[in-house]
């Protein structure tokens, strides 16, 4: 733990509500939790279902094969794959090899995997087969020497497993053709280990077991160095959270709904690793985009939890079919990676009669610094309390901590908390004392609770006044005519930037005009949109988050 700077910073010792680690690594923590929970369902996906136990036997067969290629302990991995069985698998199994895994977006470019394979120096890499196509196109400048490719039904079995891969590949037309010679079949690797025995390597929670790399949203993408430790510790801090509402019991087994993609870090150490942990079931959505088969999939299970972002959630409610399931066995739902909007929330408890509650956190912070709370005291339209062991202060630019009340930067320290991001210059990530900067604007209410402004770099300058981008999406998400908004700042000669909002009409019969009418009754003066353009569709990362950034870049602002 010494290379952790959150330790560092106690040169008296550790205080009392730093809370140390249950576990030696987060190998650790997956061995003991397939032992307890052995003959339990830990994941399903397309009705295909992979117990505690099998999780537990085909991880360490892939383990045991990646070290019989020669990959050592602190070598990297990529994974690059939507929600499939296939997942956790490859994951646990890289883990338990003393491998460190760098998750990768599937529906990156080819010049995004480039940068990111040579970045982290990864020696392997498990894609599925849809992918591959762009794989092949970059192989050869990074220094990738294993490629384990695989296709989406492979885990599903028998003729189910067979179906669906044909019509992926000859229906839908989805797996682009490839060439990679030397690529080896998952399936196949899993058979290969198991004639091998893994030779397990000494892991400490001061090994880093992910490189989990920023979505590039807001500039080249860096890997934050999350350490087994990190996740171990992560992971304690949110069991305390969620444990009250989650009701284990030997005939029970909570069931949560993973949509969020499992290479996203919220979803990872969520839904894959905290409910692993206390014997629950994960359900994987493959395409949450796709609306109704998600609602058909949701029909089928007495779900407990299930996480998203704001535009999930608001694709569900537009559904009318989502209202007719049974949400009876739901204890709530919770919203992170972007801002819950308030109208969302609200129509949300009033379908479901559960709430809708929102967390925070990054990348960089494994990932949860703050969550509201499911019991009824959460507060619509903050980010929540902090976490236990998780400190969280506003600083001004010169890293002085502000009074409560007061915008500054969020920043935070805990042992969540990144070291620092896979070789680059820290100097400027954290704040002395080792608290890191989230580059977030909020504020401390009265009662504890945090708020978000709005990200630090989007802020918009209009005739000198500060507006931020939330404010005015989470306003004009309300009219009952808009289906999705997003607003940025443009050029303009007068004030310096101009707000242009972007909406996504849910009544074709909406016009600018009542779009800006809207905002004269809600917003003051120099937070009304100079501009207005309708689009069909707002860019969206693969999570479902806006992309302000491409939009940005759209108009050249």
């Amino acid at each position: 733990m010494k290379d952790f700077p959150w330790i560092k910073n106690y040169p008296e010792g550790i205080p009392a509500d730093i809370h140390l680690y249950d576990y030696h690594s987060l190998v650790d923590l997956f061995e003991k939790s397939c032992k307890q929970f052995a003959d339990r369902v830990a994941f399903e996906n397309m009705g295909a279902t992979l117990t505690y136990a099998e999780v537990d036997k085909l991880s360490l067969d892939f383990a045991a094969y990646l070290q019989s290629i020669g990959l050592q302990k602190g070598d990297r991995i990529a994974i690059q794959m939507p929600n499939v069985l296939q997942f956790p698998v490859a994951f646990f199994g890289a883990l338990r090899a003393g491998l460190i895994v760098v998750n990768t977006n599937p529906l990156y470019t080819p010049r995004e995997m480039e940068h990111q394979f040579k970045d982290s120096g990864a020696k392997a890499i498990v894609i599925v087969a849809n992918f591959a196509h762009s794989l092949e196109k970059i192989l050869a400048h990074t220094s990738i020497q294993h490629v384990i490719v695989t296709q989406l039904g492979d885990m599903l079995g028998g003729f189910k497993g067979w179906l669906v891969n044909f019509v992926v590949k000859h229906i839908k037309k989805m797996v682009p053709a490839y060439h990679l010679p030397t690529a080896v079949n998952f399936m196949d690797t899993l058979k290969k280990g198991q004639g091998f025995s893994l030779s397990k390597p000494t892991i400490t929670n001061d090994d880093i077991a992910v490189l989990q790399y920023t979505g590039g949203t807001t500039g080249v993408a860096k890997g934050a160095q999350l350490a087994h430790g990190n996740i171990v510790a992560h992971n304690s801090m949110i069991t305390k959270w969620f444990i009250p509402f989650l009701k284990q019991t030997p005939s029970v087994q909570e069931v949560i709904i993973t949509a969020i993609p499992m290479y996203h870090i919220f979803a990872l150490t969520v839904n894959g690793v905290l409910m692993f942990s206390v014997g629950a079931k994960s359900i994987l959505i493959t395409n949450p985009r796709d609306i109704p088969g998600f609602i058909k999939e949701l029909k089928k299970h007495k779900f407990s939890i299930i996480t998203g972002v704001n535009t999930l959630f608001n694709g569900l409610l537009n559904n009318p079919d989502f209202a007719k399931l049974d949400f009876s066995f739901l204890k709530g739902a919770v919203g992170g990676g972007m801002a819950v909007q308030d109208v969302v929330a609200k129509k949300w408890h009033q379908v479901t009669g559960k709430p809708l509650v929102e967390g925070y956190g990054l990348s960089e912070t494994s990932p949860v610094l703050c969550c509201n709370p499911l019991d009824g005291t959460h507060q619509m339209g903050t980010i929540g309390l902090p976490m236990p062991s998780t400190e969280v202060a506003i600083f001004d630019d010169e890293g002085n901590q502000l009074p409560q009340g007061e915008n500054g930067e969020i920043c935070a320290r805990g042992p969540q908390v990144m070291s620092g991001y896979w070789q680059k210059d820290n100097t400027g990530v954290f704040f002395p004392g080792g608290w890191f900067r989230t580059g977030d604007i909020g504020f401390m209410n009265d009662q504890g609770f945090f708020k978000i402004v709005d990200r630090k770099k989007d802020m918009i300058k209009v005739s000198g006044f500060n507006v931020f981008p939330n404010e005015i999406e989470n306003v004009l998400a309300a009219h009952p005519k808009i289906l999705e908004i997003a607003a940025i700042g443009v050029p303009d000669d007068k004030s310096g930037e101009a707000i242009k909002a972007f909406v996504v009409k849910r009544d074709q019969s909406l016009t600018a005009d009542e779009v800006i009418a809207y905002a004269r009754e809600n917003l003051t003066n120099y937070k009304i949109p100079r501009h207005i353009e309708f689009r069909s569709e707002l860019p969206k990362t693969n999570v479902g988050k806006i992309l302000r950034r491409a939009l940005k870049e759209e108009t050249g602002a």
